[in-house]
């Protein structure tokens, strides 16, 4: 892992939470996504060298909305900059972590995405990210 890509925040409302992290940022969010596969809408925010991913369920059977049901609003996860993120699954897994994806599947903001279970790494969900290369 080379560095964190983002850090991700379960939101009930994207729109009110943009207005406040664009007040607490000094600045716009450069992007908002809808990611079907995964029942979300996310927006980034980029704070000097690090990027904050805000997401909200886009239906009630998402992992977001089941988190935020769970949890309430607040951090959810933290991702890492991977090179080759197949090589990384295999080795986290012959490591002893538990993947909740074996396969890489496309994300948010051109990325392939993978995560590892939280009971396998301290109760905090771990999101591993390559960059699509066109």
């Amino acid at each position: 892992m080379k560095k964190i890509e983002h850090i991700g925040i379960a939101v009930k409302d994207i729109e009110k939470s943009n207005m406040l992290f664009k007040a607490l940022f000094g600045k716009e969010h450069y992007k908002i996504e809808d990611v079907e596969s995964e029942g979300v809408k996310t927006s980034f925010f980029q704070c000097g060298p690090n990027k904050i991913e805000l997401l909200q369920a886009t239906h009630e059977e998402s992992a977001i909305a089941k988190f935020i049901e769970k949890k309430g609003e607040g951090m959810h996860h933290i991702a890492f900059t991977v090179d080759n993120i197949e090589k990384e699954i295999e080795r986290l897994t012959n490591e002893g972590f538990t993947m909740i994806h074996k396969q890489p599947k496309e994300g948010a903001d051109n990325k392939l995405i993978a995560f590892l279970h939280p009971k396998s790494t301290n109760g905090v969900l771990i999101e591993l990210c390559q960059e699509i290369k066109e």
